[in-house]
């Protein structure tokens, strides 16, 4: 059994959650966020997937406001999956891979194209995406 996992959450309305998930699932349409790592201290609160524009599998909650995370990837360097670039509706833009993209599915997961950024892994609420370009 793997702890829980740290997260930033964002709303589709700009609000943002911080914490920790044990039960987040991509097929499921809700899942539980605490604000502290150790389970059974508190329930955490509900969010509903659809109220969502996208959740942040973070290293630091606070991370580095001084970083300037790299859109481009590295050339030569060998990656998993396809590399996109993703346009949410608020107008953000990230770049990544992905190896489950599907309009079919609620969302899919996307793998920053700078590895030292602050996030992990990003999973991508497709109500919320405006278009994906393959790159």
């Amino acid at each position: 059994m793997t702890g829980p996992a740290k997260i930033v959450v964002r709303f589709a309305n700009g609000k943002v959650l911080k914490g920790y998930s044990q039960d987040f699932a991509p097929t499921s349409q809700s899942f539980h966020v605490r604000r502290t790592e150790v389970a059974g201290v508190e329930p955490g609160q509900q969010v509903s997937l659809r109220d969502l524009k996208a959740v942040f599998f973070v290293r630091d909650f606070s991370g580095d406001n001084s970083y300037e995370e790299r859109k481009t990837f590295i050339a030569g360097k060998a990656l998993s999956g396809k590399k996109i670039e993703v346009t949410f509706t608020d107008g953000e833009v990230l770049v990544g891979t992905t190896m489950g993209y599907d309009t079919q599915r609620p969302g899919f997961f996307l793998f920053p194209a700078d590895e030292k950024a602050n996030n992990t892994r990003m999973f991508m609420v497709m109500a919320a995406v405006k278009n994906v370009r393959f790159l």
